[in-house]
């Protein structure tokens, strides 16, 4: 059983930068394709972006492009998401996903497996 586990959220400025993790455990992380959700409160879950096994395709949301960057390590099976340039739009709480495959999607029901998630909160 695979297994996702968050980490980096909290609570930061507008303007300011914060960079997420995903910890992926069960079996190695070069076996999916990628994606960060958010979900804001009162809203629904939208795709931020994603990243295909061997980090060849990445695709954002045109709400992030240019101020977030998706990354992987597969030595260490993480991700990550960078965040600059934060607004309080961005608050939400953010999900890692992966999907077997190596086309990065935002179509979440093609995901397979699901983090708990982290709360990152932007005060203007």
């Amino acid at each position: 059983q695979v297994q996702l586990v968050e980490s980096g959220g909290g609570l930061v400025q507008a303007g300011a930068s914060l960079g997420l993790s995903c910890a992926v455990s069960g079996r190695t992380s070069d076996t999916y394709t990628m994606a960060w959700f958010r979900q804001a409160p009162g809203k629904e879950r939208e795709s931020v972006a994603a990243i295909g096994r061997n980090s060849g395709t990445t695709i954002y949301a045109d709400s992030v492009k240019g101020r977030f960057t998706i990354s992987r390590d597969n030595a260490k099976n993480t991700v990550y998401l960078q965040m600059n340039s934060l607004k309080s739009e961005d608050t939400a709480v953010y999900y890692c996903a992966a999907r077997y495959g190596n086309r990065p999607t935002f179509l979440s029901w093609e995901y397979n497996f699901w983090g708990q998630g982290t709360q990152v909160t932007v005060s203007s």
